[in-house]
C-alpha cells in the first residue's frame, strides 16, 4: 500500500498543479436530495476496498461505506468506477458527487477538494507470531526481521539498526517464513495483513508502535470544496454508522478487524 500511496502522492501534486483554484459553487446537498442519488465515484480495482465480483458489480469496504452514508442522508448511493488518476479531475468536473476510493488525505489535495473523515486509517505494522514473547519495537532488538525488497519499509527497517534485516519477494513468503519461525517479525503494510488473517486465519499479532513513522495514514472522503452543508451532512452520516455499529460491521465484513 505504500507503493500506491506514493502514486497517489505524485498524482496529487499534479492535480494540485492542474487545478489551483476552485470556483465558488452552490451547495451540493440540495441538488443530491432532489436527483435523489449521490453519485459515489471509486477505481474499482482494489480488493477489498473495492472491486467487481463475480456478479459484476462493484462491492467492499468503499462501495458499502458510500452506500451507508448515502443512505443516512436520504438518498441512494449510486457506484461509478473510473481511472484513478483521473478521479480528482471527474469530481471537479462534477461527473459524479464523491470519491469514496480509499484516498490519503494529503495538503496537496485538500488545496482543490474538502474531506469528510477520516474514514479509516492504514499504515506500517509490525507483526509477530500469535505466541510470541516479543511486545515492543525495543524487544526485536538482536532479532530478525523480514521486509518485502524495495518496499519502503526495508528501507525503514534497515534505518533503524539493531537487527537482523532478511528481504522476501512479497507478503506471502513473509507470513511462510514468519510462521516457520525463520524471522522473528515482519514489517508490512497493516491492511493485506488483517485481510489474510480473516481470509486464511494466520496467527499473527500486530505490535502496539504508536509512534512508528508512517504507522497511521488517514484515509479520506473527497467532495468539491465550498459545500459545507454538504460536507456537514457527509460527516454526521459518517459519525453515525461509526456510532451505531454499523461501520464495525462493513470493516468487519471485509477487511476482518474494525479499521477506523
Amino acid at each position: 500500500m505504500n507503493k500506491v500511496f506514493s502514486g497517489i502522492a505524485v498524482a496529487a501534486l499534479l492535480l494540485a498543479s492542474a487545478f489551483p483554484t476552485v470556483s465558488a459553487r452552490a451547495d451540493d446537498l440540495e441538488k443530491i436530495k432532489a436527483a435523489g442519488e449521490l453519485k459515489i465515484s471509486m477505481s474499482g480495482q482494489y480488493p477489498p476496498f473495492n472491486f467487481v465480483n463475480d456478479q459484476n458489480e462493484v462491492v467492499g469496504f468503499d462501495a458499502d461505506i458510500g452506500k451507508a452514508i448515502a443512505e443516512r442522508i436520504g438518498v441512494k448511493g449510486a457506484i461509478i468506477t473510473t481511472a484513478w488518476d483521473g478521479i480528482i479531475a471527474g469530481l471537479l468536473a462534477n461527473k459524479y458527487d464523491t470519491v469514496v476510493g480509499s484516498m490519503t488525505i494529503t495538503p496537496e489535495r485538500q488545496k482543490v477538494v474538502d474531506f469528510v473523515g477520516p474514514y479509516y486509517h492504514a499504515g506500517r505494522a509490525v507483526f509477530v507470531n500469535q505466541d510470541s514473547k516479543v511486545q515492543n519495537l525495543d524487544e526485536l532488538k538482536g532479532k530478525t526481521l523480514g521486509v518485502t525488497l524495495g518496499e519502503t519499509h526495508e528501507k525503514w527497517a534497515r534505518a533503524q539498526g539493531g537487527w537482523d534485516v532478511r528481504t522476501y519477494k512479497g507478503l506471502p513468503e513473509l507470513l511462510l517464513e514468519l510462521k516457520a519461525s525463520r524471522v522473528d517479525a515482519i514489517v508490512v503494510d497493516n491492511i493485506p495483513v488483517m485481510v489474510a488473517v480473516k481470509e486464511t486465519g494466520e496467527k499473527v499479532r500486530k505490535l502496539d508502535t504508536p509512534n512508528i513513522e508512517g504507522g497511521s495514514v488517514a484515509i479520506g472522503i473527497a467532495i468539491r470544496k465550498d459545500n459545507p452543508e454538504l460536507k456537514a451532512a457527509m460527516q454526521k452520516a459518517l459519525d453515525g454508522i461509526m456510532a451505531d455499529g454499523t461501520y464495525e460491521k462493513i470493516s468487519k465484513q471485509w477487511v476482518g478487524s474494525d479499521i477506523r
